[in-house]
């Protein structure tokens, strides 16, 4: 670089035993994944929901990742894996299964579908660890940052791909995710965003790409014609020397992403690509759009964009910048709508909006940081139904529960159908994220209770769609003695010292707006 960088029965059984051992928590709560919609190509082919509609399970080690895969049902039975913690080589073992095909060293999505990895609670990173997706359909990651997968020196993983994906792939959606390395090939990095060999209805949406010789490619080579069907929207390509992408073939669609020094190239249309370029903001660079280092022409048509101190190079054999004063030379027509953000503030959406710890916030086209709402535009054959529109919004609802405090009777009484000592009623042990409690106003406490002492050493606050980021300063009391367990701000997971308690009381002591609770989990690891 020229700029120096300051996942049968008795194979089942085992597959348990292994995801005991390893500390992956099965039969938990739904997540709140995907909550932003998925957008641009992978709408299509039948629509890109992941793990919707299955089993979440939660993951602190690659292993437990692998063991979540093998012990589906099947290689295509739902499930949402959240991740949290540093996943890499010393705790990413191979797990086998008939339901998997998973290896050590990496996150191997090889031949399965209907798959959800998001980051939770403090963050998941995947440290010098690559996702790899092979021979897969229909998966969402979301919420994770991957950084320098090294394809030579030690550790290697991924063939130095931060997320890749090749051979018969479709629908995937990769979202609010951070990918970054410490170099280029020389100092043994690769892509950081690589798709070939038929990978096809593929979605980048608000994510950051940095520090890389490599951004990534759509086609390994001029021959590799049968990839495309890309949308790349509301990135942040930063200090990457070329592959903005590199794209061989077939149909992209880039529009109002952010891309700053970019010290070679950029977008490298090639071999027949057509890309559709609207609305970016490209600064600080060198030759952003053309056709580069081939006589293999692409194609490209660009509306709305801003070239912010950019330079061109001269055209030649191998050499075809779009600029200095960039024009179509296609037309590509895209089949999903979508809103664009005018370019001039492009800088500043994506830089609330983008990469892995930003609350999963989008941009609904005028440039604002919006909460998202939970609105998945279409559903797989394969995948189970999800609703074609979002709930209503639970605030104009009659039955949401509402009040200074609320106590829950864990046990029979854990969904929230049952009264407490003449409080409220309650939706946060529902496994519903479209139900919750809120207090009266902008403080209040809920608690949940059980007939004898039970031992818990970690709570999940997770907040309804609309109220995300929310709550502000809180207390965990043990409500048997009234000490505090522990405080901070912001929900998402807790931990503090084991405690054998009757009743655990979560108490806001300060937030923006109303809080709305829409799961309060409690465990004892």
């Amino acid at each position: 670089m020229r700029r120096p960088v300051a996942l049968r029965i008795s194979a089942a059984s085992a597959v348990m035993a292994v995801a005991a051992a390893v500390g992956v928590a099965l039969s938990m709560p739904s997540a709140s994944a995907a909550t932003g919609g998925v957008t641009g190509y992978a709408t299509q082919n039948g629509g890109t929901t992941g793990g919707a509609g299955g089993q979440t399970v939660r993951a602190t080690t690659g292993t437990a990742i692998h063991a979540a895969l093998c012990g589906r049902a099947s290689s295509s039975t739902p499930i949402t894996i959240e991740v949290e913690g540093t996943i890499n080589h010393g705790n990413t073992d191979k797990v086998s299964g008939g339901s998997c095909n998973t290896a050590a060293g990496v996150i191997e999505l090889k031949q399965i579908s209907n798959v959800t990895i998001v980051g939770v609670g403090s963050g998941a990173v995947f440290d010098q660890l690559g996702i790899h997706i092979r021979e897969a359909s229909n998966i969402v990651i979301q919420n994770v940052t991957v950084r320098n997968v090294k394809k030579s020196g030690s550790p290697t993983s991924n063939g130095g791909d931060a997320i890749g994906m090749e051979s018969d792939v479709r629908n995937v959606w990769v979202d609010h995710v951070t990918l970054e390395a410490s170099g280029g090939e020389a100092e043994g990095f690769d892509g950081l965003f690589d798709m070939k060999d038929n990978t096809q209805y593929v979605t980048l949406s608000y994510s950051i790409l940095r520090n890389s010789g490599r951004g990534g490619l759509v086609g390994s080579s001029e021959s590799d014609l049968s990839n495309g069907f890309i949308t790349y929207h509301h990135n942040r390509y930063e200090n990457i020397d070329s592959r903005a992408p590199l794209l061989r073939g077939g149909i992209a669609h880039m529009y109002n992403n952010h891309y700053v020094s970019l010290n070679e190239s950029g977008i490298n249309s090639r071999a027949g690509a057509r890309a559709k370029v609207d609305n970016n903001y490209f600064e600080d660079s060198k030759d952003v759009l053309g056709t580069f280092y081939t006589d293999a022409a692409g194609y490209w048509q660009v509306s709305g964009n801003v070239f912010d101190n950019v330079t061109w190079s001269s055209p030649g054999s191998e050499n075809n910048p779009a600029g200095p004063n960039p024009q179509s030379n296609t037309t590509v027509s895209v089949p999903y709508s979508y809103v664009l953000d005018d370019a001039r503030c492009v800088p500043d959406v994506v830089s609330r909006t983008a990469g892995a710890g930003t609350g999963l916030q989008v941009s609904n086209g005028d440039c604002t940081a919006q909460t998202p709402t939970s609105t998945p535009s279409t559903t797989p054959t394969s995948a189970s139904p999800t609703p074609t529109s979002a709930s209503p919004t639970p605030s104009s609802s009659p039955t949401q529960p509402s009040g200074t405090n609320l106590s829950l009777v864990s046990g029979a009484g854990a969904d929230g159908s049952s009264k407490a000592s003449g409080t409220s009623y309650g939706s946060v042990r529902d496994g519903d994220m479209s139900t919750y409690w809120s207090p009266v106003g902008s403080t209040g406490s809920v608690s949940i209770k059980w007939g004898s002492a039970t031992a818990v050493s970690r709570i999940a606050i997770r907040e309804a769609s609309g109220a995300v980021g929310s709550i502000g300063s809180w207390r965990v009391l043990n409500a048997d003695n009234g000490a505090v367990l522990t405080s901070g701000s912001g929900a998402g997971t807790i931990t503090f010292p084991r405690t054998s308690l009757s009743k655990i009381t979560f108490e806001i002591t300060g937030s923006t707006g109303t809080p709305k609770v829409a799961e309060y989990e409690t465990y004892e690891q």
